[in-house]
């Protein structure tokens, strides 16, 4: 049976003597050898999976001659689809690449998020990338939320990979954003040094947390540089690398990223809020971050390297508006 035939419908099995005392996910895994154990219980909890017409779990300890009835879905790929995504490429050896990553594209697949990834572009335009981050992540090191935009690293070798990993694990690199941000930071520069961990009732979300299983230490340096009615444009220097770390920092901090969702509020930013007037052009519908510089040693060499990603259109124009209606 070719896998095109797997999941071409419901599948019958008859439980043979020597199978009877199987659990019913090892006696589909020793069945179906090309889908993991794991995915095959993920089957049999969403009721694939039906022995003698009844749901049971994956557990269940099979007799002889049971009739098992399983719906297989699609092979899960081994890695991502190539596609034909342009990538804005800042830099690029035999060992590494570094990209320029467009708001709104995905790093790697996830669920709602399968096609367009960075990880589908990466390989339709590079022939070799590392594998350390497994199948599903070709050359992954490091990661950007969906919104933001700017400078992300790829390695081509594993022996690159691995170098780069070490370096943001100790903390050696040096991480810098552009954001704007809704009302006045109290200081031109300070430290935000505040746990994160994961939001008490939001899954989706995570928050300031003291003293929590999934607290860990995160840190940021800020610096205003430009300062508007409102608003106010800042730079940001991660000293660690949290989840959200920047976009719940600047929340705690009174000051939530500009058109982020999840932490502020809103999605999206008219020309007509910023000049006090009608106008209904919508001039930014994405968190307004952009990831501008990232400084590192070379993976192989150990020579320092930097890479810098212009601010993108939409950005920009918010700070043309803000310059033009907002100013001080």
């Amino acid at each position: 049976m070719s896998t095109d035939d797997l999941s071409a419908g419901p599948i019958e099995l008859i439980v043979g003597d020597e199978q009877a005392g199987m659990r019913l996910d090892a006696f589909l895994a020793a069945r179906f050898p090309l889908y993991s154990r794991v995915h095959l219980r993920r089957v049999i909890n969403a009721a694939g999976v039906l022995v003698d017409g009844k749901r049971t779990k994956a557990a269940y300890r099979l007799s002889a001659g049971q009739r098992v009835i399983i719906t297989l879905p699609e092979l899960p790929r081994e890695g991502p689809e190539p596609e034909d995504v342009p990538l804005d490429i800042l830099y690029e050896d035999e060992h590494l690449v570094a990209i320029n990553k467009p708001a709104n594209m995905v790093v790697h697949p996830a669920k709602g998020h399968w096609s367009g990834t960075l990880t589908a572009a990466l390989a339709f335009h590079f022939e070799q990338l590392s594998s350390v981050g497994g199948p599903t992540r070709p050359g992954i090191v490091h990661r950007l939320d969906r919104e933001t935009s700017g400078v992300i690293v790829v390695a081509k070798s594993d022996r690159a990979h691995l170098a780069l990993a070490a370096q943001f694990e100790k903390r050696t690199t040096e991480k810098e954003y552009l954001a704007i941000v809704i009302g006045k930071p109290d200081r031109d520069r300070d430290v935000i040094d505040q746990p994160i961990g994961v939001h008490p009732y939001q899954r989706e979300k995570m928050a300031i947390r003291a003293g929590h299983a999934t607290s860990r230490h995160a840190k940021t340096f800020y610096e205003v540089v430009e300062r508007f009615r409102g608003f106010a444009a800042i730079k940001l220097m991660p000293k660690t690398g949290r989840t959200h770390q920047l976009r719940v920092h600047m929340t705690h901090a009174g000051c939530p990223v500009l058109c982020d969702r999840l932490y502020g509020g809103r999605s999206q930013l008219t020309l007509g809020e910023l000049a006090s007037n009608d106008a209904a052009d919508i001039v930014l519908s994405r968190q307004a971050l952009h990831a501008c510089r990232l400084a590192i040693a070379h993976p192989i060499s150990g020579d320092p390297i930097e890479f810098t990603a212009p601010l993108p259109d939409d950005m920009q124009l918010v700070l043309d508006a803000l310059r033009q209606h907002r100013g001080l």
